[in-house]
């Protein structure tokens, strides 16, 4: 198994809080993750999954007594989202012995989901996001190359460079559609989601006009933002905000959006090779988006991110506070010999970052006479970010 990013820090969880949640997309290993951390607890454990016929039946007929009948055991449940009144019926249990690591619940976000566990489990409970595969986790069954793109998903990286990796995610992005958005508790229009999600993936890296957008689908304003929200809460897409705090500048106030794994975006695109995203009109903003998405998985939870823009041309793609209060300006390039943007340059005036960055995909690391580093990705990864940490 490969040892995921967030595995230490769910330990340290564990022995606080008396239930835990890991949730994120379908196909990203939760259920390898969970199965996992059952050998390494140091106490019994029982797993649940309710998508089994024989577990339904337990929960139908008396799910308090059966949850009593094993307190002194760490209970994990599977796909917790299809019990949403499970989470009143923890509350009680919790409070009556708020041991820690009493449940480790397993679940892709819904609606019904956050509003139930918000409403019932508000300070006994503690989430974690389990993404895809970064590229720190995949290295040992993937090149950069590879992970950018065909994405993280286990499923899509095992496949890389055969038809079944676009298969696989061709495939996953209908069954979302279809399938797994109704399951979760949403009603909507499937053509209006699909179209949705491809119109995004034309727009990745760019500013969300949410009045053009609507305009070319014929969506009202309300509905659009709404759909966005969902996307956003099934780990699909990601709205970065803009930086404003304390800046007397004419600042760019839309937020820019993602769509979050690569693969996903490639298949939106129908790109289905590295020579044919490096001729497509979207090499850059998938580049940006990877870079941003990687950074995202391997920093701490207690990291913020922004990107900063202002009417007069100053731009940074990615400006980063650490939990210590570190600032950090960066610039991404899909080049080996970057040059330097005069908006990269203005951002850093107005926003004096302790370092500044360019991140591009491979080749040699050095600092300019301005002292910004230019270095590849996976430095960046492997020996910056951790220091901020």
């Amino acid at each position: 198994m490969i040892e995921r990013h967030i595995q230490i820090r769910l330990l340290e969880d564990f022995s606080f809080y008396p239930a835990l949640a890991i949730v994120g997309p379908r196909q990203v290993g939760k259920t390898t993750l969970a199965r996992h951390l059952q050998t390494l607890l140091g106490r019994p454990t029982i797993f649940l999954d309710l998508q089994e016929p024989q577990t339904q039946k337990i929960f139908e007929e008396d799910d308090i007594t059966f949850l009593k009948a094993h307190s002194d055991k760490t209970i994990i449940i599977d796909e917790v989202q299809l019990r949403p009144q499970l989470f009143s019926i923890l509350r009680p249990l919790i409070d009556q012995d708020r041991r820690p690591g009493r449940f480790i619940l397993l679940g892709s976000s819904s609606p019904t989901l956050m509003r139930h566990s918000v409403e019932s489990l508000a300070g006994r409970i503690h989430y974690t996001e389990l993404t895809p595969f970064s590229l720190l986790e995949a290295q040992s069954i993937a090149t950069q190359l590879e992970h950018w793109v065909f994405g993280g998903f286990p499923e899509a990286l095992k496949a890389k460079g055969t038809r079944f990796a676009q298969q696989w995610l061709g495939n996953y992005i209908r069954d979302f559609v279809y399938r797994d958005l109704r399951a979760l508790g949403y009603d909507l229009s499937v053509e209006g989601i699909s179209r949705l999600l491809l119109m995004l993936s034309s727009i990745q890296s760019q500013l969300l006009n949410i009045s053009d957008l609507s305009r070319s689908l014929n969506i009202a304003r309300p509905t659009l933002m709404r759909h966005i929200e969902i996307l956003e809460e099934a780990f699909l897409v990601i709205r970065l905000q803009p930086y404003s705090v304390n800046i007397s500048k004419r600042l760019v106030k839309s937020p820019k959006i993602y769509i979050r794994d690569t693969g996903i975006l490639h298949t939106l695109l129908e790109i289905k090779s590295y020579n044919h995203l490096l001729t497509h009109i979207s090499l850059g903003a998938s580049w940006e988006g990877y870079v941003i998405e990687q950074i995202k998985r391997s920093a701490v939870p207690e990291w913020k991110f922004f990107f900063y823009r202002t009417q007069s041309g100053a731009e940074a793609d990615l400006f980063a506070i650490s939990p210590t209060g570190a600032k950090i300006c960066i610039e991404i390039k899909h080049a080996l010999a970057p040059s330097i943007s005069r908006g990269f340059h203005e951002s850093i005036k107005d926003l004096l970052p302790d370092n500044a960055y360019v991140i591009i995909p491979e080749g040699r690391q050095y600092t300019n006479k301005d002292g910004i580093t230019v270095l590849p990705l996976l430095n960046f990864l492997n020996d910056i970010l951790p220091t901020f940490q």
